[in-house]
């Protein structure tokens, strides 16, 4: 499933093929006609990430929101467009540009109040500006949940995902398995601030790089891990632990992350 910064990063790029441009909206693969019908011909007036979520706002109030899932994907070109790959769910095509969503896990017309609806249940998005840490330390510090587990949940914070939870645990000294109510002042505002710093990096590069003081290669910056997939970790180099938390796979060093004693 794409992470945070995926969505933030295609909120950049189709703002400058889409937003303020009357669009022609369709539904190639037939799942989505009734939407794309309520949409086309209307101008997209702004398009936002929240989390994983992607939200193409339309001049008559409403927003096409999109969730992609494991499966979903972007696929964007200049016109002239041509024949849809695959299952097209719903295609938005300007005078210059034409973005097909293939496979997404949601795709949806709101109206205000489910766009209100929708972003109140999303927690503080890291990338976005107005995010409110205080809001996530709230929770957390109530939680008798993993920290590791709280990082995952969509509602506690917005735009982590499994890849940036390991690495960002692991850069930050703090082991997956200790509890939310367990978890200091300070770890959270250096979990906080190194999950803004590493999922703007994302964004940048299109890329998840959480190694510092790395250096693109001839053509593009690559993925660049510590210990997501690894085997010995990089600072003491000790065995990688690997083990399950609420169905995702987890990694950790217990020489450097501490197991909390329960």
């Amino acid at each position: 499933m794409p992470e945070g910064h995926t969505i933030h990063r295609a909120a950049i790029d189709q703002r400058k093929m889409l937003v303020g441009k009357r669009l022609v909206v369709t539904s190639p693969q037939g799942r989505f006609s009734a939407g794309a019908e309520e949409l086309s011909g209307q101008t997209c007036t702004a398009i936002e990430a929240y989390g994983k979520h992607l939200l193409y706002h339309f001049q008559m109030g409403s927003a096409l929101h999109i969730h992609l899932g494991l499966y979903g994907q972007f696929r964007t070109a200049k016109v002239p467009a041509k024949e849809p790959r695959g299952a097209v769910r719903v295609r938005l095509l300007s005078n210059s540009h034409v973005v097909d969503i293939n496979g997404p896990n949601t795709c949806e017309v709101l109206d205000r109040a489910g766009l209100k609806a929708l972003t109140n249940r999303i927690g503080p998005d890291v990338l976005r500006e107005d995010a409110d840490p205080e809001k996530a330390w709230a929770k957390i510090k109530a939680s008798r949940v993993s920290i590791g587990q709280l990082l995952m949940d969509q509602s506690v914070i917005a735009g982590i995902g499994n890849i940036y939870r390991t690495e960002i645990l692991w850069r930050q000294k703090v082991h997956p398995a200790l509890p939310g109510k367990s978890l200091d002042r300070v770890s959270f505002d250096s979990i906080w601030s190194d999950a803004v710093k590493l999922l703007q990096l994302g964004v940048k590069h299109n890329s998840i790089i959480t190694v510092d003081n790395v250096t693109k290669s001839k053509t593009r910056y690559g993925e660049r891990f510590n210990i997501f997939a690894k085997e010995t970790c990089p600072s003491c180099r000790s065995e990688i632990r690997k083990f399950e938390m609420a169905a995702r796979r987890v990694f950790s060093c217990d020489i450097c992350q501490v197991p909390p004693e329960i």
